[in-house]
């Protein structure tokens, strides 16, 4: 028999600092606290957004996030509901360097980005349906509109090379590029104040595109190393 509601622990307010890192970090200790299990629902939107004192985009990042490490699922009209067991413990584990310097952490991103990236644009050139390439080109559509008009594009590129991992309909390429997301956010946020890093990589994402398009995993692998040595050589020169 599910536990009475009323007999659940509370959800605190949050200091006005890291919002949404704190909203996921407060539903993940809840949830532990609560006991909740695979199949129970959380409390709705509006319940969390007054018990936390945040705002619905807040609670949507945060939800958007358990989703991407397949922990929860969003049912229209039901709710938000818990599809594995989560701790604060183990939902959010970031990253740690050692280095110091911008460049090298960059250059250390990149190394595990070569990785990921150049399977990840493999698996999806094979694995790949009509929906997954039209969201594909939708993405790199708009990636292509803002970098025209502004030079550079940011929160745009991430968008495309997630709707990439979504395509490999593996879930644990979205999983580790959450968990990398602080490090690897640092190549869509113009390392050195410059707009135009790896701006020279931009054609390659059309033609890594095509690549997934026509279900050719060794054009797709070729492409994006091309992307990733543009980077490589920003980060080298822009850094001397």
């Amino acid at each position: 028999m599910p536990a009475d509601p009323s007999d659940r622990p509370r959800i605190e307010p949050l200091p006005p600092i890291d919002r949404a890192r704190q909203v996921t970090e407060a539903v993940a200790s809840y949830i532990d606290r609560a006991n909740l299990q695979a199949g129970d629902r959380l409390p709705a939107e509006r319940e969390l957004m007054a018990a936390l004192a945040v705002g619905r985009s807040t609670i949507r990042e945060a939800i958007r996030h358990f989703q991407a490490l397949g922990v929860m699922e969003s049912r229209k009209g039901s709710g938000t509901y818990l599809l594995k067991p989560v701790t604060s413990a183990t939902v959010h584990m970031p990253l740690s360097f050692d280095a110091i310097h911008l460049r090298d952490v960059l250059l250390q991103t990149l190394e595990v980005r070569r990785g990921i990236e150049c399977e990840a644009g493999m698996v999806a050139a094979k694995r790949r349906t009509q929906e997954d390439v039209a969201t594909i080109e939708e993405k790199l559509n708009e990636m292509e509109r803002v970098h025209l008009a502004k030079g550079t594009s940011g929160p745009e590129d991430l968008a495309f090379h997630l709707a990439i991992y979504d395509a490999t309909h593996n879930p644990l390429f979205k999983q580790l590029l959450e968990q990398m997301r602080g490090a690897f956010e640092r190549f869509w946020e113009k390392p050195f104040n410059r707009p135009d890093f790896a701006r020279r990589s931009f054609p390659f994402h059309r033609t890594l595109f095509n690549a997934i398009a026509a279900q050719d995993p060794e054009s797709a692998r070729a492409e994006t190393l091309k992307i990733l040595a543009v980077v490589e050589e920003d980060i080298k020169d822009m850094s001397q």
